[in-house]
């Protein structure tokens, strides 16, 4: 099958230009200065968490030999008082912090900032400011270069002991603490100071991969921003192995064959995701997140982003467990419990639709009737503690799954896909918040116990969502909209407690669809492929093959969607979510 593991967005052709390797983009650099003309710069490279600062300060250093080098972490607060500052937001948890407050500023010493600033008075000629929040570090600043990073690839080095970060020297921590530190306060201060930066910067620097560095203008970054906003796109996809991580997709996808499973893949979150952009000399990859941040309301449209701000808060997502075992029993945080403990403005609806299912596929599904939660706690207390199995058919309602079955999971709700399971999880995008509860005495991949949070599950878990309950509010909630000639549309979900609503459509013919000045996000979920075009050429047509997710920005408004000729004539379904009005 046809999976485009790639996808691009590209650059109109007054703005091709993109520079490859370190040599001819100090070049360009140089030519950049010289063209100020002025007896003494500021030249600022604003890097993100996870950049590689030795390196890029060691290429600097080495070809621009008459300028002053200064890195911002001279100017930091020591390890211990940033660790002290950011010890309330990363908590001892061993999973969950809080979403941060604090702003790049508060990582400085201002003694520090101002002796630097006094020293770059007095500089004659060029001086060079590089690292996580150099642009702090200037009154003003003569050329902005922002080195960005993908939250994909910094992962990939956090797990190679290969980056730090702010602040403090912990490259030989877990991976989970990291990432921990990085998703409540790094990745929040970064973004917070980027999205003032996006308008202003003159140049971009991908340094993901360290063996290929590429410089392209900021005005041709901005320019694909701007287009994304206005067409069909898609972010790319990554793919993760887990302990119940199954085949499914490593068939379908044509992934890594040495790979031992394939668990997970994230296909639609911008947070986490990159956007590639098509140069015709190369692919230049920038964090998807950045379309959100540089046009959130034409992205989002005016009441999604009134609600979110510039947040993308609709998430699609796979778990496979076919061939593979069962996720954790696991509960997500009401909404003022994530307010209250986490920070976070809104939880992790959710729903699992089947994309494919075996035979003998099932999922639990809310709470058995007569059970006592007291006595279900104690249980699940006990299995922590003791190694004593969990009976969960016991406690949790199992049901049959098949594919386009679709399972609804408003938070407080305890559930779990079983193994044999290819599912699309449609929900909003705080991932990070799962409430596991049982784990069927597994260990991680890093050998250690995966972290269990039953102190935090019992005080969310709803426990009148008992089977009839469940079936009649829960599973298969399909409801005929409208139909036409070689068509039909049905509402499928969610339930009235989330704010995420989906509709199927079955057709054989081009189908007219319009945003409604609302964020879409929709998926190709039977048949091979279909094509998405602009009644008036707005944007150019958009191919989508089966499984792709595919973002509709609310600027589009009208578009259709038409079967190709690979689909053979045959009915195709696509499944489409938007936030309710």
């Amino acid at each position: 099958m046809s999976f485009n593991k790639n996808p691009t967005i590209k650059v109109s052709p007054e703005q091709d230009w993109c520079i490859l390797g370190w040599e001819h983009i100090c070049n360009k650099i140089e030519i950049a200065i010289a063209q100020i003309n002025k007896p003494q710069l500021n030249i600022v490279v604003e890097c993100y968490q996870g950049c590689n600062i030795e390196e890029i300060n060691s290429v600097l250093t080495a070809y621009f030999t008459d300028c002053t080098i200064i890195t911002s972490d001279n100017a930091m607060k020591s390890e211990s008082q940033i660790r002290k500052i950011t010890q309330p937001d990363v908590t001892d948890d061993r999973v969950f912090g809080i979403l941060t407050k604090l702003r790049m500023n508060d990582f400085f010493d201002v003694d520090k900032i101002n002796t630097v600033k006094s020293e770059l008075s007095k500089s004659k000629g060029t001086s060079i400011i590089v690292g996580i929040g150099a642009s702090l570090l200037v009154e003003q600043s003569d050329l902005i270069i922002y080195a960005d990073m993908a939250r994909w690839e910094i992962q990939q080095r956090m797990r190679r002991n290969e980056i730090d970060n702010i602040g403090i020297f912990d490259r030989n921590e877990t991976v989970e603490k990291q990432y921990k530190r990085a998703y409540f306060v790094d990745w929040r201060v970064c973004d917070e100071l980027k999205k003032k930066l996006i308008p202003k910067f003159d140049f971009v620097l991908d340094t993901n991969n360290p063996k290929e560095p590429k410089l392209a203008t900021g005005d041709s970054i901005r320019s694909a921003l701007d287009k994304a906003t206005k067409q069909p796109f898609s972010v790319v996809p990554y793919f993760d192995s887990g302990i119940w991580g199954g085949q499914w997709m490593k068939e379908k996808f044509d992934l890594d064959k040495s790979s031992n499973n394939f668990a997970w893949s994230f296909n639609c979150v911008p947070e986490e995701n990159s956007l590639l952009i098509e140069f015709s000399n190369t692919h230049f990859e920038i964090p998807s997140i950045n379309v959100v941040f540089y046009k959130p309301e034409e992205l989002l449209g005016p009441s999604v982003y009134n609600e979110f701000g510039a947040e993308f808060p609709i998430r699609f997502d796979f778990l496979d467990s076919m061939g593979g075992g069962n996720l954790s029993l696991q509960v997500h945080p009401l909404k003022e419990y994530i307010q209250e403990q986490f920070g976070m403005a809104y939880t992790q609806d959710e729903s699992y639709y089947m994309l494919d299912a075996r035979e003998d596929a099932f999922v639990y599904l809310g709470i058995n009737n007569g059970v006592d939660a007291h006595d279900m706690i104690a249980e699940l207390k006990r299995s922590q503690s003791n190694g004593h199995i969990f009976d969960a058919e016991k406690y949790s309602t199992k049901w049959s799954a098949k594919k386009h079955d679709h399972f609804l999971i408003p938070a407080g709700t305890v559930h779990c896909s079983g193994k044999d399971c290819m599912v699309l999880e449609i929900s909003a995008t705080p991932y990070i918040f799962t409430f596991k509860l049982w784990d069927w005495g597994r260990l991680g991949m890093d050998g250690r116990p995966r972290p269990i949070s039953i102190d935090h599950g019992e005080k969310v878990i709803q426990w009148d969502r008992t089977p009839k309950w469940t079936k009649n509010n829960l599973i298969n909630q399909f409801e005929k909209i409208d139909s036409g000639n070689g068509w039909v549309e049905e509402k499928t979900g969610l339930h009235d407690l989330e704010f995420i609503e989906t509709r199927r459509q079955w057709f054989d013919c081009k189908v007219f669809h319009n945003t409604n000045n609302n964020l879409n996000v929709l998926m190709l979920i039977d048949g091979k492929q279909a094509i998405i075009e602009s009644p008036n050429q707005s944007f150019e047509p958009f191919i989508i093959n089966y499984a792709e997710a595919i973002i509709i920005p609310a600027k589009v408004g009208e578009y259709t969607i038409t079967p190709t000729k690979k689909s053979n004539g045959e009915k195709i379904a696509i499944i489409k979510a938007f936030v309710k009005n």
